[in-house]
């Protein structure tokens, strides 16, 4: 199988909402009046990012996902993306699954496969994506409605989506590190193989969260980006942080399977979550309640942003934590 019949039968489909998509030098977009492009790429490499006994279809799911986590940390609506796939041969049971996967979560956000680029190499997937926001409506609103990561006030809110950590976990038992029971093992793996991306509740947000970053390499990391673009600091509820940790509330998880530090040191730096960490104002918290029971997407509020540069981890009496956490760097 070439190249191109490779692009024809597993990855061209007909157009929807692009104006021209796969088959030519270029794809045509037609943004609607009123919205502006948001666009992001990320790259996926076999052993630095997945390993290789991963199944194709979940990968597949994976590389649009931590895409369109981007999209939603910008309140934006996906519309469309482009892929570029590095292959080592052209293996039909490996590409179907691999489509499938990919295309099911492209389908249930409504965003298009327009274009891209295949080659002979080490496994390696590039997309990139592109969603939509509202263009700023009031002098109060600036250029755009898109949530961004300069936005945060002292005062505001710092809430997390979902859960943190079990990617992680799963990482650890595929590096013989940790041993969990089987069925918390399979649940935290979904987790790092297949992640949700929080599209409905980065929309949600938009004119209710002052700043927003999704949590892939870490939430501390992460919030890290909020924090320098905004010029301000934070604190974390320890506690808060570490009851985050899907598997610590599986019926099979023994209580004493982690310790506290562990637990914190999961939620704070594990990566790999693509949960959404954002800030609002405190008077906004009934609408942050009502954004994400809109978009049925639990968030949790685990501190709250200072005037003061750095992120400051907390116990319940306020008293400073001394343990330190790294989030994920590639070139560390």
């Amino acid at each position: 199988m070439g190249e191109f019949d490779l692009i024809a039968r597993y990855f061209t489909r007909p157009v929807r909402e692009a104006v021209l998509g796969v088959g030519d030098d270029c794809a045509l977009l037609a943004p609607k009046p009123g919205t502006q492009l948001a666009i992001s790429s990320d790259m996926l490499v076999e052993g630095r990012h997945f390993l290789s006994t991963v199944d194709p279809a979940r990968l597949g799911h994976k590389a649009l996902a931590v895409n369109l986590s981007d999209l939603a940390a910008c309140g934006a609506k996906p519309l469309a993306f482009t892929l570029a796939l590095a292959l080592p041969s052209a293996d039909e049971t490996w590409l179907e699954p691999f489509s499938r996967g990919m295309l099911a979560l492209a389908d249930a956000h409504g965003c298009e496969l327009i274009g891209g680029d295949t080659t002979r190499g080490p496994l390696n997937i590039c997309i990139t994506v592109f969603g939509e926001v509202p263009k700023g409506s009031g002098p109060s609103s600036g250029i755009t409605q898109a949530l961004l990561r300069s936005g945060a006030l002292a005062g505001d809110d710092l809430y997390v989506s979902g859960t943190l950590g079990d990617a992680r976990l799963a990482l650890e038992v595929f590096r013989g590190t940790l041993s969990l029971p089987e069925a918390l093992f399979q649940q935290a793996r979904l987790r790092m193989e297949q992640p949700t991306p929080r599209v409905a509740l980065g929309q949600a947000l938009r004119g209710i969260a002052s700043a927003a970053a999704d949590v892939s390499d870490g939430l501390l990391g992460d919030l890290g980006h909020i924090l320098r673009a905004s010029g301000v600091g934070a604190s974390i509820d320890a506690t808060a942080a570490s009851d985050l940790i899907a598997a610590c509330a599986h019926p099979d998880c023994p209580e004493d399977l982690f310790s506290f530090e562990q637990k914190l040191s999961l939620a704070l730096a594990g990566g790999d979550d693509y949960e959404l960490v954002f800030s609002a104002p405190a008077a906004a918290r009934d609408a942050v309640l009502a954004a994400a029971a809109l978009a049925h997407t639990p968030v949790t509020r685990i501190g709250r942003i200072e005037a003061v540069a750095g992120v400051r981890v907390v116990d319940a009496q306020g008293q400073l934590l001394a343990q330190q956490f790294d989030s994920f760097d590639h070139f560390k």
